[in-house]
């Protein structure tokens, strides 16, 4: 690592993330993905790759089966025409087909551009249309029908493939195959031609197209080549070191960059794969006890209230003896990060020391809850194997970080975005500052800017997060205007984040530059650590700040119904009224003042916390979601979409101020 006085930081493999490089196979030789299996097939051979328990069949393929069953599909869509440098669409959710196909179509030297069954379908049909697709692979005949294509767009196609299900055409405008016809004319080709010829031998070459879901505006294609993808599996290395058989639960659209490179990452390991579903979760974490989970806050978060659900059902004796113990453990582990100078805030030699007597009074107490408690607390969260979590696709909220570091498990978190393939920043075992985004893979580079002049600035400082690495894409597909906003001449990718550099070349991010919260008086908000800090109030199960151009923030709040009944009989206020799906609406206008102060006693107790920062109201509304378009398929918030479904709730906040 080299830092310069400005925050820059350009991150060379360290001694510690060469000897944890060096426990994985060399990759360096592969100049596409594709290549992986046949190698893998070799190293592992009959043990299991990948299970799928919750499909309509239930699915176990070993790694050669995967390997016979990616040439399979390759053959198969050799044979319906896809050549070298061709894009096919691919819709379709978690499963191994889906897998297969994404393989097949990278083994036949194509690219497929990708997105999950259940966005838009005018999503669908932009992505469709914009990729120029020459094929379509999708998930079955009902989203095909619901496509609703046109002669003219199913006319541009020259074939549709359904991974599951009978043909969808009842009078196909455009050849229209099951998956096992695919893969029946794969298998007489291979048969015939006795094997595949090589994919190009060019890592430059484009592997997939994704599709920003983002939070605003259209849909952009972000085309990521065989060299990006192969960078996150040469050096992903860095956080996590798993070892062949390790089990993996895999819950995010596999179809995300985040799900997808660390998916590549941990078959390239020899893992076990389970593909689940948020359904089935709770469940399959106690049957495949998994030993690593890839996952996004949202889960962490869901997680650590089902925690404390149960935790409030127990007799009064037990919770406070958990209670207890867990504030206990949360204080051993401020204090060792402290004496270990992982805090977010460095600590002089004095207090170094001092901190670590603190810790080692406080060290009996939680190796007593380690041995007793926290192994039955992991057990019910999360089967009891978990060796190592992590989070990525937004920022891990401190509590969150705080809860799972004190009973006992690794969480840590990744930062990057779709266009670098995602990953740009990991947390190392050896460094885990909790609140961080932790340090550069290898061979990345990230710097900070003044926001408006792009002046570099210092270490500590605040500005804009830059980003160039071989992960870093180069450019919006068919949109050179808006590859010219993010990229510039020197290869320096505009995240759209804030964020600070800390000495070790750690990231911290502070929010994101267009979700800043402009108050009338001119007072810049950064909401994200704000909403950190509010999410952590047993009251409030999800929040989004609000008030650009206004005197003060307010808050959108959905909260825990159960523990808002308890806290109305607590004031001895009215119950409020229920929506059709039980979120609170017409709270009584004491409740409301009340939540109000309780959330600003919180805010005011931050660290560092500003006047401005202080809510003028609170709005009690419904729940954001995946289904009602109010989420990304990682969970995070359309803040623009919120605020128009409650706009009118927004201006009660405000009426009487």
């Amino acid at each position: 690592m080299s830092a310069a006085r400005t925050a820059e930081i350009h991150w060379t493999a360290s001694e510690r993330d060469r000897r944890a490089l060096a426990q994985h196979t060399d990759w360096s030789g592969l100049s596409g993905i594709e290549q992986l299996w046949p190698q893998l097939e070799a190293l592992y051979g009959d043990a299991v790759a990948l299970e799928a328990p919750h499909a309509d069949q239930p699915v176990t393929l070993t790694y050669g089966q995967l390997r016979a069953g990616i040439d399979q599909a390759a053959a198969g869509f050799a044979v319906l025409g896809v050549r070298p440098g061709d894009v096919v669409a691919l819709f379709a959710e978690n499963g191994p087909r889906w897998l297969l196909a994404d393989q097949g179509l990278m083994r036949a030297g194509a690219a497929d551009a990708v997105r999950g069954s259940s966005a838009p379908v005018e999503e669908l049909r932009y992505i469709l249309r914009d990729s120029g697709a020459m094929g379509l692979v999708v998930e079955s005949a009902a989203l095909l029908q619901k496509l609703a294509l046109g002669s003219e767009q199913l006319g541009r196609l020259r074939f549709v493939v359904l991974l599951e299900g009978e043909r969808g055409l009842a009078a196909p405008v455009v050849p229209c195959y099951r998956w096992t016809d695919l893969m029946d004319r794969g298998e007489a080709a291979l048969k015939t031609s006795g094997g595949l010829p090589p994919a190009p031998a060019d890592p430059a070459r484009t592997a997939t197209i994704l599709y920003t879901s983002g939070t605003t505006g259209e849909p952009k294609g972000v085309p990521l080549t065989h060299a990006n993808l192969l960078h996150q599996l040469r050096t992903l290395g860095v956080a996590v070191q798993p070892a062949p058989g390790d089990r993996v639960l895999s819950v995010l659209p596999i179809w995300h960059a985040y799900e997808r490179a660390a998916e590549y990452f941990l078959f390239s390991c020899g893992c076990r794969q389970t593909y689940t579903t948020l359904k089935q979760l709770r469940g399959d974490l106690q049957k495949v006890r998994p030993q690593y989970l890839i996952s996004v806050p949202r889960l962490w978060e869901a997680l650590l209230s089902g925690f404390e659900d149960a935790l409030a059902s127990m007799p009064a004796s037990r919770q406070g003896l958990l209670r207890g113990a867990l504030a206990n453990s949360r204080r051993y582990g401020l204090r060792r990060r402290q004496a270990l100078d992982l805090t977010l805030a460095p600590e002089p030699p004095l207090g170094r020391a001092v901190a670590g007597v603190k810790a080692a009074l406080r060290w009996p107490l939680h190796g007593l809850a380690s041995a007793l408690l926290w192994p039955k607390v992991r057990q019910q969260l999360v089967g009891g194997a978990l060796r190592t979590a992590i989070s990525g696709g937004g920022a891990l909220a401190l509590h969150v970080d705080g809860f799972f570091e004190a009973i006992g498990i690794e969480l840590l978190v990744g930062y990057g975005l779709t266009e670098t393939s995602p990953v740009l920043t990991c947390r190392r075992r050896w460094t885990n500052r909790r609140g961080s985004a932790g340090q550069p893979l290898p061979d990345t580079a990230i710097k900070i800017v003044d926001p408006e002049i792009r002046a570099p600035l210092a270490i500590g400082e605040r500005g804009l997060v830059l980003a160039r690495g071989p992960q870093v894409m180069g450019g919006y597909f068919h949109k050179p205007e808006a590859s010219a906003k993010v990229l510039d001449a020197d290869g320096w990718f505009d995240t759209g984040d804030l964020g600070q550099l800390m000495a070790d070349g750690s990231l911290v991010l502070t929010g994101r530059a267009k979700d800043t919260i402009v108050l009338s008086s001119g007072e810049n908000i950064e909401p994200g650590p704000l909403e950190d800090c509010l999410v952590a109030c047993t009251l409030v199960e999800q929040v989004m700040l609000v008030g650009h151009d206004r005197k003060s923030l307010g808050a959108l709040v959905v909260p825990k119904l159960e523990a808002l009944q308890g806290y109305v009989r607590e004031l001895g206020l009215a119950e409020p009224a229920a929506l059709p799906d039980g979120s609170p609406a017409g709270a009584d206008p004491a409740l409301l003042k009340a939540f109000t102060s309780r959330l600003n006693r919180r805010l005011a107790a931050r660290p560092g916390a500003r006047g401005d920062e202080r809510l003028a109201g609170v709005a009690l509304v419904e729940p954001f979601s995946i289904d009602n378009g109010l989420l990304t398929q990682t969970l995070k918030q359309r803040r623009d979409r919120i605020a128009n479904r409650d706009a009118a709730a927004i201006e009660a906040i405000y009426a009487t101020r």
